[in-house]
This record gives C-alpha cells, sequence and structure tokens, in this order.
C-alpha cells in the first residue's frame, strides 16, 4: 500500500505518522507513506496558494494551480493505479467497510483541504471520491487524513501482528467489541468474569459473542439492526 498526503502542513502529519504502529510499519517496509507540500508546487512569487473567494464571503480559498500541479507531480512518480480522494465535511461519512474496500487499493491520494476549501475546478478534475470522518467540522483536512491513513494502513499485510488484531474488533463484523479485561483479576472489588478464567475457548468465544450482541443492542441500534437483518 502506498499513501500520498498531500497538505499545507506536512510536519503536522510526519509528526504522527512517524511514531507508534505506523511509524513502525514505515520503517520495516510494510507501507509507504509520503507527505508532500502543495505550497512548494506555487507559481505565485510571493508563494501563496489561495485567495479571496469570488462571490465574496469570509476567509480565503485554496487556488487550483498548486493543488493540480502537487498531484499531477505525485502521480507521476509512480505506475500505479492512484486514487484520489478530497478530505471534506461533504463526503460520505468513512465506515469500516469503505477502509476495507481502500485497503485493498495500491495507492492513494490523499487531498487535504484548509481555510475555506478548495476551487472546486481542480476538485472536479480529479477527485475520485470525498469523504468524510463525521458530521462536524474542523480546522483543515489533515486530521481526516491521518484518521484514514491510520484505518486503512492497519488492515495491510504486516502492519499488525495478524489480521485478528482487526477482525475481532468493533465494526469489522458490523458489531461493537466485546469488554476486555487484564490482572489484576480483582480491582477495587470488582472481579474478571468467571469464564474469562476458565480456559474453555468455546465458552469464552460463545461470552464475547453475546457480549458484543448486547453491547451493539444498547448503544447502537443503527448497528444493530442492519446486523439483524443480516
Amino acid at each position: 500500500m502506498q499513501i500520498e498526503i498531500a497538505t499545507l502542513f506536512p510536519e503536522m502529519c510526519e509528526a504522527v505518522l512517524s511514531t507508534s504502529i505506523i511509524g513502525r510499519a514505515r520503517t520495516k517496509g510494510a507501507l509507504t507513506v509520503n507527505c508532500h507540500q502543495i505550497r512548494d508546487y506555487t507559481t505565485d512569487k510571493h508563494n501563496r496558494v489561495d485567495d479571496s473567494p469570488f462571490g465574496g464571503g469570509m476567509g480565503m480559498v485554496m487556488q487550483a494551480q498548486p493543488v493540480y500541479d502537487c498531484w499531477k507531480a505525485v502521480l507521476a512518480q509512480s505506475e500505479l493505479p492512484t486514487h484520489t480522494i478530497y478530505l471534506s465535511p461533504k463526503g460520505k461519512t468513512l465506515t469500516q467497510q469503505r477502509v476495507r474496500e481502500l485497503a485493498e487499493m495500491p495507492r492513494l491520494f490523499l487531498l487535504c483541504g484548509h481555510y475555506e476549501g478548495i476551487d472546486q475546478r481542480v476538485l472536479d478534475k480529479i477527485v475520485d471520491e470525498e469523504i468524510s470522518i463525521g458530521d462536524y467540522v474542523v480546522t483543515g483536512g489533515e486530521l481526516p487524513a491521518l484518521i484514514l491513513t491510520d484505518a486503512v494502513a492497519r488492515m495491510c499485510e504486516n502492519v499488525l501482528p495478524s489480521p485478528d488484531a482487526y477482525t475481532e474488533e468493533s465494526h469489522f463484523s458490523g458489531l461493537l467489541e466485546y469488554p476486555q479485561y487484564t490482572r489484576p483479576e480483582v480491582w477495587e472489588g470488582e472481579a474478571v468474569p468467571p469464564v474469562l478464567l476458565s480456559g474453555h475457548h468455546k465458552n469464552i468465544a460463545a461470552w464475547r459473542a453475546e457480549e458484543s450482541q448486547r453491547i451493539t443492542a444498547e448503544r447502537r441500534p443503527d448497528l444493530w439492526a442492519k446486523w439483524s437483518n443480516k
């Protein structure tokens, strides 16, 4: 998997992507993530990448030219088919199912907007899909791009120890995950459920399945309804 992130703040992205599981995956070559500075591609003598919006309004809009030239330059660096995503509150909400589909693609180009957004003309020209991380707005596309990168990367081969590390977690099967416990067996007067100490794998699996269903029905009736209908 190869992920390209086009942003005005590559140092912000690198600070996150160079640490923990994703950082280790990059170091050992299980995953390639490159951060590209859109400002490097502007032709403006003052190094500007934005201007005021036509029609008036608050804020500034990122210009089409530097975004387009960045995209062209990055795509030319590899012959891999590339799927271009614009992180936007107007996009379809990201789901685990979409993450699974994106993880099967060889190369992603993630475009991070800022200010009041990006000139629509370049979005119409290069973007294959717009994705939102939820029904709220943040100051730029960097955090959504990092979330998408993390969600996709952890499903790629050799990033996590085994597929079990993600197939048993919330949302993968349509249910929320069962509760987890560790030592000590009793903490603040509360004991670990006895079944988890039994060593009986079939009973443990059954308990976990029941707990997943119970928690999903209580907390996310929308997910429970979808899962039940299947």
